[in-house]
Parts: C-alpha cells; structure tokens; sequence
C-alpha cells in the first residue's frame, strides 16, 4: 500500500535503497534561499534529491497579478519530477526542516498532478537526526524517467472563486498564517496586513507537537471545531504565498477529512490588486 499522508523515519529507513521510491530534501528558507541548498549539500537523507522553493516549486513571478510562490506551469513541473527520477510508479517522500510547512507544498503539487503516492516525513529532518539514521553530504540525482501528469483542476482555486466563497456561509475560507498575521498586528513579509474580509483563522503551527503531527482524531476534532459539518469541497486554505496552507490541507487529509481546496496565490496575490477589500482584527 502506498503512503499518502506521513511517513515515520523508522518507516523510510527500511525503503532506502529502493529504486522505486524518491527522497525530496524541501528545506528553504524566506530569509535566506540558498540555506536550504547548502544544508543538503552538507549532510542529507541517504538518495535525496533537492527542490528549491523558489526555483522548482513555484513559477515566475509576475508584479501586480502573482502571489510570492505561484504555481509553476505544468510542463515545467513535469519535466523537473521526470530529472527527479520520479514517474507515475514512484513513493514520494518529502521532507524539510520546518514540521513538514515546506514538504507539504510538494505533496501538495503531485496530488494536484493526480500522483497519490506521496508522503512527508512526520519530524523531518529534525526526527531523522535525533534517531541517529543515515545521512550523506554532496548532491545526489536519480536516472531520468517520464513523469505523466494527470491534472486535478478542482483541487485549487483562483481569485474570483475566493471573492464568492468568503461571501457565501455555505463555504469556509481559512487563513493558516499566525493569529497575529491574520489579524493585521504584525506582518514581516507582505507589504500589506490584515487578512482576506470573512476569512476564519487556523494557525498550520498548531497541527504539530514536538515538531510531529497530532494525531488524527485529535486533528480532526482540531478542524470539526472551526468547520463545523461544511463539506471538505467547500472549504478553501490560503496563507502568505501557498505553501504552508499545504500543511493544512495535509492535516485534513491525515484525519480521514476529505480533500480540501487551496487558493495558491495566497494574501500576497490578494492584495497585489489594491482595490481588493483588506480585513484586520478578528472576525
């Protein structure tokens, strides 16, 4: 049976030299995008390729119309999955640094390509480490190999979707950035704050403890609390620029919830038309 949500490094460590499973090295950081690089070239998960945030998992972006991480356009996506040594046959894992916050956007990508089998490492590479597992420094890659996608299209949703939801009560738009972010007091990253008007706020932090996932019941009752019996369909996660409502998503689909939907271009997209309404405060 395949992974699909998380994956234990006891778990991983019995696959690692399996040539139909593909180790991603995710971790990045805001502050310093090549930090993430040099860690992996430093020390890695036995076979792991890297994927840049920035460079592999998100397309140009474009000022005034793109969020910060927008979407890259699938051909490209594709080919860099097939550079991966990743087809529609391979066990996915994803990892970072960051409680799975970056891991989640490639799960995330490769189910909306319609690839199931893809898990993060629950603890990433914090949980690795401190079990005493394997690691190996330089860069890795794989053989090439052709990656089919077949898209979801349902799974995200753009702007004007977003605009109809938050005015609808039948749907749940969930903003998964800090309560302080969300409520406008304090913003490091986007030059506007505040959050999109009738958003409800569910910080992704919290879906962790010890830098591991809750567990699913707990979780779920987590996500009943704030949803309520809205169907999982009718329920969109933003947050900055896409990627750590991934952690969301992922979370939901963990506890058995059904699959939620993410609106990828995010607040940062939001508000790069100054004409759209901006929210502060709590709801």
């Amino acid at each position: 049976m395949p992974y699909t949500t998380l994956i234990t490094p006891e778990e991983l460590s019995r696959h690692l030299d399996d040539p139909s499973w593909a180790i991603v090295d995710c971790r990045f950081s805001l502050q310093d995008p090549e930090a993430g690089r040099q860690a992996y070239q430093e020390a890695h998960i036995p076979g792991a390729v890297y994927a840049h945030l920035d460079e592999d998992l998100s397309g140009p972006v474009v000022p005034g119309r793109t969020g910060r991480h927008p979407l890259p356009r699938v051909e490209a996506f594709t080919q860099r999955l097939g550079q991966w040594g990743i087809h529609n046959r391979t066990q996915v894992v994803a990892y970072d640094q960051a409680g799975g916050a970056l891991a989640a956007r490639l799960w995330w990508m490769l189910r909306w390509l319609g690839h199931e089998a893809v898990a993060v490492l629950d603890g990433g590479w914090s949980a690795w480490t401190a079990e005493g597992l394997p690691v190996r420094s330089g860069e890795e890659s794989r053989p090439e190999v052709r990656f089919t996608p077949r898209i979801r299209p349902e799974m995200a949703v753009d702007t004007a979707t977003v605009d109809r939801w938050r005015r609808d009560p039948a749907y749940r738009v969930v903003d998964s950035r800090s309560p302080e972010r969300y409520r406008g007091e304090q913003e490091t990253i986007d030059p506007v704050a505040g959050h999109i008007p009738g958003a409800v706020n569910l910080y992704y932090g919290e879906n962790l403890t010890g830098g591991r996932f809750l567990d699913p019941a707990t979780l779920r009752a987590r996500f009943q609390a704030l949803l309520g019996s809205c169907p999982p369909e009718q329920v969109v996660f933003y947050c900055g620029s896409g990627v750590t409502a991934c952690h969301n998503i992922l979370a939901m689909v963990h506890a058995g919830m059904g699959q939620p939907r993410l609106y990828p271009g995010s607040w940062s997209e939001w508000i790069a038309d100054p004409s759209r309404p901006v929210a502060t405060g709590p709801e």
